[in-house]
């Protein structure tokens, strides 16, 4: 079945309608298939009632919860996602790398500037604030004095886009309410838990790949990082669906492995995100409709 409208996926005449979260997880460029993800589900007639993003699915979930036309998102991606962010070199970095003492190594330091990222999110995005978006959109960042998930749904979109972003030695944390944030993926690189009032939950996430040879130390601390992560976002899939809530993957085919930062594979990551959500779509409207029956039944 391929649903042309929610009543259809439903059925007709049902008094509840069912909520549908689209959360996004950490993966680079592949978080891009977000846009892809939106074009189907609006041609569906099953926009979200709820975006949730972690780092660059935070970018990408913005766009989705601002209701982006495609070809706007995909041409502000390009702007947005741009290699030359990761070379914006603090060289008096290496220094504090050095000498941390003399050269003043501090909770705030960075390889890497991030005034560049602060402009190009704010070119794309301006003064909107997460409260004010067409969709509701919950952004996860991870606290840096405990390590713990935070979850921004309020406030300016600049700055919680940074803050889920703010990938720890690489870019600077940033301050929000009095609280210093990193990179979301490193708490929670899948938040379905943060979609807890949402009846199906529309699952993109990407688990890392582990390097094929470890011959250098950045490979090793890769297998161990990444083994991590995956391990994290698995455990928030399993423990989600162990109490109940209805999870629907979105898995993407992808012919060959895309880096993080290839900003030429985005129109590709838009076509793949759009393919799976075809996919998927018979999937998500068997889940409404059970929904629907159980609550009728109840």
């Amino acid at each position: 079945m391929n649903p042309s409208n929610r009543n259809e996926a439903v059925g007709r005449g049902a008094t509840y309608r069912p909520r549908i979260a689209l959360v996004l997880g950490s993966g680079g460029v592949r978080s891009a298939a977000a846009i892809g993800v939106a074009e189907v589900l609006e041609r569906a007639a099953l926009t979200p009632d709820l975006v949730v993003g972690c780092s660059s699915g935070a970018l990408f979930g913005a766009l989705v919860a601002a209701r982006t036309p495609a070809d706007d998102a995909l041409a502000k991606a390009v702007r947005l996602w741009s290699p030359d962010l990761t070379r914006r070199h603090r060289w008096s970095a290496y220094l504090q790398l050095l000498l941390p003492r003399l050269a003043g190594f501090s909770p705030e330091f960075s390889l890497r500037r991030g005034d560049a990222i602060a402009a190009r999110v704010a070119e794309a995005f301006g003064a909107a604030r997460l409260e004010e978006l067409a969709i509701p959109l919950r952004v996860v960042a991870t606290r840096t004095e405990t390590g713990q998930r935070a979850v921004l749904s309020r406030g300016p979109l600049v700055d919680a886009i940074r803050a889920s972003m703010a990938v720890p030695f690489i870019f600077p944390p940033v301050s929000i309410d009095g609280q210093r944030l990193v990179d979301g993926v490193i708490s929670d690189p899948l938040p379905v838990a943060m979609a807890h009032d949402a009846d199906v939950v529309l699952a993109l996430g990407f688990e890392g790949r582990m390097p094929a040879r470890v011959n250098r130390p950045a490979k090793l601390f890769g297998q161990v990082s990444t083994a991590l992560i995956n391990n994290l976002m698995q455990a928030r899939l399993d423990l989600a669906r162990a109490q109940g809530k209805v999870v629907v993957p979105i898995e993407l085919e992808l012919p060959q492995r895309v880096g993080l930062w290839d900003t030429a594979a985005l129109p590709a990551m838009r076509a793949a995100g759009a393919a799976a959500m075809e996919r998927v779509l018979p999937h998500l409207a068997y889940a409404l409709r059970e929904i629907v029956r159980a609550r009728r039944a109840a």
